[in-house]
């Protein structure tokens, strides 16, 4: 198989790292890559949302899957554009990713198919949510943003005025764009936060093994919220219990949900839960591997990575048995200092070797350039330094240590990733 993997961060370069262990695959192409993925696949400048380059370029290349990684061109319809052009791909159509690029449309479908989720509001007016939050009273108050928002489109307001900022930040500042046009307002959930990414061929669907993201930016779970700052899997908090009960009242439900609503979902669906006294209930979907769930979930995967998504862009996902290992993963991400607002790039990096790789750990490039053999920085997250272990304890162990090895200027990572007990 020849297969093209679209983005270029540290999401992708784990889905490359892992399709590469696959005798199925022949060949490798990133689109458009960074530094680190340029040692395992051949990078092509294409943007991500380059639908008509992509396309061209598959056919040009005879590429057997493109794998829609990032949640942009999904919800662009690059699926679409590459379906009709005769191309297999990997990931949903436009329609159904549309579960995550439309806040208001996921809550509403979770609403009508009785899928546990946080009471909540819609608003397209910024006078009427902040009357709604006024009158309601109580805080925090969860505001989101309907769209795509890079990760960072939800703001918790512990005051009236920290709802007002938000309200205006999102809807008169659009920050986000055309995605702050409505803000949902949702009660705030309380208990451990798990996230559970699933192999989905819309008719079968495979969860694979929990992670626990921790989405802020300093330790102690405190700063602004950034698009992950390290990963851990399994999450403490998820047993087999919970996850049985997750599979009937959440994980089916939204599968046939979606095909009741004229949107199968074929790809990865992830869940975004909390575990909250009442029972898990959903926080979000997203319609892709999460970043950086995927750093850490991926590694534990056995199973012929490129023969599972075969099975879900041929509909026979049930015929597949599906393994993966015991013990533990832990990603602990590098970032540029400044991040998730102003920061620099260009700084060189030392320590890795000349793969962009070091001894007793991953390294997962996110934010990564090379030159004349050397790695520079080239983003806000930069590198996923990444471990597997007999149980969390070593896994974070290797991690760290790795992390111990790699210099670059102004870089600054949690120090405290997996031991904390909010996400």
């Amino acid at each position: 198989m020849k297969i093209l993997v679209i983005g270029g961060g540290g999401r992708e370069h784990a889905i490359i790292r892992k399709l590469k262990e696959s005798p199925r695959v022949s060949r490798l192409y990133c689109a458009p890559g960074n530094g680190g993925i340029s040692r395992d696949a051949q990078c092509v400048p294409i943007a991500a949302s380059d639908i008509r380059g992509v396309v061209d370029f598959a056919r040009e290349k005879e590429i057997d899957l493109v794998f829609v990684a990032p949640d942009d061109p999904l919800a662009a319809g690059m699926v679409d554009a590459l379906e009709a052009a005769g191309v297999r791909a990997f990931g949903p159509t436009a329609k159904a990713a549309q579960i995550e690029s439309s806040k208001v449309f996921a809550k509403g479908l979770m609403k009508k198919y009785h899928i546990p989720t946080a009471d909540y509001r819609v608003f397209d007016d910024p006078a009427q949510a902040l009357e709604f939050i006024r009158r309601r009273g109580k805080y925090p108050a969860v505001v989101k943003a309907d769209g795509l928002a890079r990760g960072k489109g939800v703001i918790l307001a512990g005051d009236f005025a920290g709802a007002r900022a938000a309200v205006k930040t999102i809807m008169e500042d659009k920050i986000f764009g055309a995605s702050g046009s409505r803000v949902v307002v949702e009660e705030y959930l309380t208990g451990p936060e798990v996230s559970v990414l699933a192999f989905t061929d819309g008719k079968c669907i495979r969860p694979m093994v929990s992670a626990k993201d921790h989405k802020r930016a300093l330790d102690g779970d405190r700063g602004p919220n950034t698009g992950g700052m390290g990963t851990v899997s399994p999450s403490p908090d998820y047993d087999s219990r919970m996850a049985r009960t997750c599979m009937q009242t959440i994980f089916l439900p939204t599968v046939e949900a979606m095909n009741r609503e004229g949107r199968p979902f074929r790809g990865c669906l992830y869940f975004g839960l909390m575990l909250t006294p009442d029972g898990p209930k959903v926080i979000e979907y997203n319609a892709r591997f999460g970043d950086p769930e995927t750093q850490v979930v991926l590694p534990r995967l056995k199973t012929d990575f490129a023969e599972i998504l075969e099975a879900v862009a041929q509909g026979r996902l049930e015929e597949l048995p599906i393994e993966w290992s015991g013990g533990a993963c832990a990603c602990v991400v590098m970032a540029s200092g400044g991040y998730p607002g102003r920061y620099e790039t260009g700084f060189e990096i030392t320590g890795l070797n000349p793969d962009g790789q070091l001894q007793g750990a991953t390294v997962f490039h996110a934010g990564t350039a090379c030159r004349d053999g050397r790695f520079y920085t080239a983003g806000g997250r930069v590198l996923g330094v990444t471990a597997l272990g007999a149980d969390l304890r070593q896994a974070l162990a290797g991690a760290y240590a790795g992390v111990g090895k790699i210099r670059f200027k102004n870089a600054f990572f949690r120090r405290d990733i997996g031991k904390t007990g909010k996400a």
